[in-house]
């Protein structure tokens, strides 16, 4: 039986954050996750939370800072060095509940965060990145040269208006509206009910992007041993390179794990079973490794 608790908790900077722990009868690891770009804790982090629970280990899904159910006054904005900071509140909440062991594992963006949240917090025992964006890879907007400095200057131009109040646009469109994910791909997750969730809403700062694209989550590679590293990621993955992941776990020292998994596009790994369930399969199988 799962016991399934609202909880909420706060931050050392003072933000109340709203979450959902699920804990198995005699759970003795527990896992928090954290997840995609405006993702909010019953959408993909929510699933592999139910999973991973259902496998025995205690979870704890939530939503970060200016998301969701949590605080954070600057609404819909991603604040990179704001989610490390609800990480570390995450896994003391968790040892505070008395578990020893708390692993980590990040989804999509949340994967990059997660690697760099564990490099910085030896309290974490392991942690798993899934289907991960790697922000500060050489595949990603830094391999970019000059091109990557127009950018950053085009969001800054954008990204809030002269009396400092920032701008918004749409997170996903299937047109040809400005938004932060644009294309199809995305918009077949959060733009229909595979998505669907009352916390949710189709909007994020302009500013937003400039957080991810100056964010550097490569070097926590090279820091994050002796804690174990597993990398689950697609072999068809347009959002989130596989050639990042090669990067980083190549980067990365022992312990660690690489598997691959025959996707046809990212968000396969967000809710399709034929996917998830292995990806699931293998956390499983990494956290109960440890001792």
């Amino acid at each position: 039986m799962i016991e399934e608790t609202p909880v909420r908790f706060r931050t050392e900077d003072g933000l109340t954050l709203a979450g959902v722990l699920r804990a198995p009868a005699d759970a003795k690891e527990a896992v928090v996750f954290t997840g995609p770009f405006t993702g909010v804790k019953d959408q993909v982090v929510g699933r592999y939370a139910q999973a991973l629970a259902e496998r025995g280990f205690a979870t704890l899904a939530f939503d970060h800072r200016n998301f969701g159910e949590s605080e954070g006054t600057l609404r819909h904005h991603e604040d990179a060095a704001g989610k490390l900071t609800d990480l570390r509140a995450a896994v003391t909440l968790l040892r505070a509940k008395g578990f020893d062991r708390v692993g980590m594992t990040g989804i999509c963006l949340g994967g990059g965060y997660a690697l760099k949240a564990a490099a910085q917090d030896p309290r974490v025992s392991a942690v798993a990145c899934v289907a991960a964006a790697f922000p500060g890879a050489a595949t990603d907007f830094a391999g970019r040269g000059e091109a990557y400095r127009e950018i950053l200057a085009g969001l800054l131009a954008e990204a809030w208006t002269g009396d400092g109040e920032p701008v918004y646009r749409k997170a996903v469109s299937d047109t040809d509206e400005p938004a932060a994910m644009p294309g199809a791909e995305p918009f077949a997750y959060y733009g229909t009910s595979r998505s669907a969730s009352p916390h949710w809403q189709n909007r994020v700062t302009v500013a937003s992007t400039y957080q991810i694209m100056t964010l550097d989550t490569v070097q926590a590679a090279r820091l994050i041993s002796p804690t174990p590293l597993l990398i689950v990621h697609g072999e068809v993955d347009e959002f989130c390179s596989p050639e990042a992941a090669a990067q980083v776990y190549e980067a990365a020292s022992e312990p660690k794990s690489l598997t691959w998994l025959p996707t046809t596009n990212h968000i396969d790994l967000y809710d399709v079973a034929e996917y998830v369930d292995p990806a699931v399969a293998r956390l499983a199988e990494f956290f109960a490794e440890r001792p």
